[in-house]
């Protein structure tokens, strides 16, 4: 008599998500270390502005468009610009809880590559934001830039850097705006199949404009944070993939008869 087996699961592999109250820590234990962190590198103001020439002679000398470009466009209009302030000031961290949530419930495997690699480039930022303060262009004289933030509202920032107590003012280098956002951009697309995903990298595009037309960063800010991201995820790499019970598996071909060897005649 053969011997009666469990029937297999059609190579489905089922993906357990995190415990979801120690994801809550964990997360909102990462921002709480990086917003302490970047308070620590206050304190800086003229190492600050010194960085900020040199960078900003380093893009003029590899021809880079001037920011004041992206700030025109903004300033032909009181809605645009007000517009673009409201997306700097609110965007930025609701889009990027979004996303992880929906990864932990649609996608849990994507959803700890995900997390891992917003954690590296937050903590490799955070290096950097101590140990290179850079005071944003809406500071630097010789740039001609407007504060949009305190001119059209809303900000985020204090009038007077120095005395704001909630956030680092001067930690432009790299920008998380941008990096978090290809970041996003990055994750859905590869966690997705519709053809519309690339779509996603508006969001990161938007995102650069926006900071830079806001002159809140320079072109540089939005680049070292994409090179940085680009060695967190040849580093943070993503599982090979699997179904999932929200992806639907290919149905199995049909196992072939075996072949007859030394038929009777």
């Amino acid at each position: 008599m053969a011997a009666r087996t469990k029937p297999a699961r059609d190579g489905v592999t089922a993906i357990q998500r995190p415990p979801l109250f120690r994801e809550l820590l964990l997360v909102a234990g990462l921002f709480l270390v990086y917003k302490l962190g970047r308070l620590l590198a206050t304190g800086h103001t003229d190492e600050a502005f010194r960085n900020a020439d040199h960078v900003w002679d380093l893009e003029r000398a590899l021809h880079l468009p001037g920011e004041g470009a992206v700030q025109s466009a903004l300033l032909n209009g009181d809605t645009l610009v007000h517009l673009a302030n409201t997306y700097y000031a609110t965007v930025h961290f609701p889009a990027t809880a979004a996303f992880l949530i929906w990864l932990y419930l649609r996608r849990p495997k994507h959803y700890v590559w995900a997390r891992r690699a917003l954690a590296a480039i937050t903590a490799a930022a955070l290096v950097v934001h101590l140990t290179f303060p850079l005071a944003p262009p809406r500071m630097l004289g010789m740039a001609g830039l407007v504060d949009t933030g305190q001119m059209y509202g809303p900000t985020v920032y204090g009038a007077s850097p120095e005395a704001d107590s909630l956030s680092n003012q001067f930690a432009a280098m790299p920008s998380l705006h941008f990096g978090w956002a290809l970041m996003v951009a990055i994750g859905l697309i590869v966690a997705t199949r519709s053809r519309l995903r690339w779509l996603w990298l508006l969001h990161p595009l938007l995102t650069l404009l926006v900071i830079v037309g806001t002159a809140n960063h320079y072109w540089l800010d939005a680049a070292v944070a994409a090179a940085l991201l680009g060695g967190v995820l040849a580093v943070v790499r993503l599982p090979h993939r699997t179904t999932t019970a929200n992806e639907p598996s290919k149905p199995m071909a049909p196992a072939k008869a075996p072949e007859l060897v030394g038929a009777v005649r």
